[in-house]
């Protein structure tokens, strides 16, 4: 394996039609640690002004876009390519999902990318022809419609789960309370229920004791949460026995 082998693969869009789409494919791009973007025969030419606002911040990568005239060019430093499509007629090649892809791109020697095809009709037979292998995202064969930067973002979504990218912070949860101040929150709620002639009829006053007892334990208290409890319990019953005073 070379130094290359860990090189993140370029994304091609093959004569992409909007520039609010080549935007979006950005920012999808960017958002699971892809920079390297790659333009064949864009309709509107490059740059276009609507790629800026729809890429939300992913300016890095449209600045960095490069632009070639055809699909042969753009992948000429490639030797694994990628075609995002379904199967085309006349046209024989290994068929992958994006995961399986993420893992063969991970482990080759050499740059690898991925052609994404124009908004309306896709990649054409001798787009595909120019890939080594065929990836195809599993949906819905009821409902076959991807836009560009929903497949963009699928395929960079599994590249992006073999690289060490920033996880969401984890949040330190306090431990939970011990048994007995639990114990000692629940004694001092009943004997306020009590005073306060809640358990009526006497007779259901087991069930209901055992219901508050579930409710209370059930979230699984931490010890500042039942100080913060006990402290409005005692406040509640101050409060009572001064009206009572």
């Amino acid at each position: 394996m070379t130094a290359e082998a860990s090189l993140p693969p370029v994304i091609v869009l093959v004569r992409p039609q909007l520039g609010e789409n080549i935007g979006k494919a950005a920012r999808a791009m960017l958002n699971f640690g892809l920079t390297e973007m790659r333009l064949v025969a864009p309709r509107d030419g490059w740059p276009n002004p609507a790629a800026g606002p729809a890429a939300s911040g992913a300016d890095v990568v449209l600045a960095d876009a490069r632009v070639f005239d055809t699909v042969a060019e753009a992948v000429a430093d490639c030797p694994h390519v990628y075609a995002t499509t379904v199967r085309k007629r006349g046209v024989t090649k290994p068929v992958v999902t994006p995961e399986q892809a993420a893992g063969q791109m991970r482990s080759a020697s050499g740059r690898s990318a991925i052609l994404f095809g124009p908004e309306r009709s896709g990649l054409e037979t001798d787009d595909v022809a120019l890939a080594r292998e065929i990836l195809t995202v599993p949906i819905n064969p009821e409902f076959g419609s991807l836009n560009l930067a929903q497949a963009v973002i699928l395929v960079a979504y599994e590249w992006s789960k073999g690289e060490a990218l920033a996880s969401p912070p984890e949040v330190v949860l306090d431990p939970p309370a011990p048994q007995e101040e639990l114990e000692g929150m629940i004694a001092q709620l009943d004997h306020m229920l009590v005073q306060a002639n809640f358990f009526f009829p006497p007779d259901r006053k087991p069930t209901t004791q055992r219901t508050l007892r579930t409710l209370l334990t059930k979230p699984g208290w931490s010890s500042q949460e039942v100080r913060t409890m006990r402290g409005v319990l005692s406040a509640l019953a101050g409060a009572k026995a001064k009206r009572s005073g």
